[in-house]
């Protein structure tokens, strides 16, 4: 009868289990579906073109990539948040302030924003093609090189 007890409760256990992580899958479902009805086209993407320099030190800057990696070089001012640890560390992220998220190329940041915007940090701006790219458009003066190509032409 023991046995019997303890295989009853395993299965339930291991069912109930199943039960919810199934309905925690459909709640976020959910809550991303609802997200997406609703979010501006582009989701927060910005360009480093759009960012004057003297905005960079009004932000807090996310680099989305590993240690090793910030560690090598990074845009001035930024912290260090793995992309998959920004929910985990949200406690660091305000929501009161312009949140700028990058990575090398721009996907990693991206699916990091995305999971930032759902929790409702609207604030959270994600820098199309990451931190390879701001380099190559020139960094700090990527804005201020855009404005001069302008004036050229």
């Amino acid at each position: 009868m023991k046995q019997l007890l303890t295989i009853f409760l395993s299965v339930t256990i291991t069912f109930g289990s199943a039960s919810a992580l199934a309905d925690n899958k459909a709640i976020a479902v959910d809550e991303m579906a609802g997200y997406l009805d609703f979010v501006d086209y582009g989701g927060g993407i910005i360009f480093a073109e759009q960012i004057p320099a003297e905005e960079y030190k009004k932000m807090l800057i996310i680099d989305a990539r590993d240690r090793a990696q910030f560690e090598k070089g990074h845009i001035p001012g930024a912290i260090n948040i793995e992309w998959r640890r920004v929910l985990a560390q949200k406690n660091q992220i305000p929501k009161d302030k312009t949140v700028l998220i990058y990575c090398n190329t721009g996907s990693l940041s991206a699916q990091a924003g995305f999971a930032l915007r759902v929790a409702g940090y609207e604030n959270v701006r994600i820098l199309q093609g990451g931190f390879e790219e701001w380099k190559a458009k020139g960094g700090l003066d990527a804005n201020k090189n855009a404005l001069r190509r302008q004036t050229n032409n």
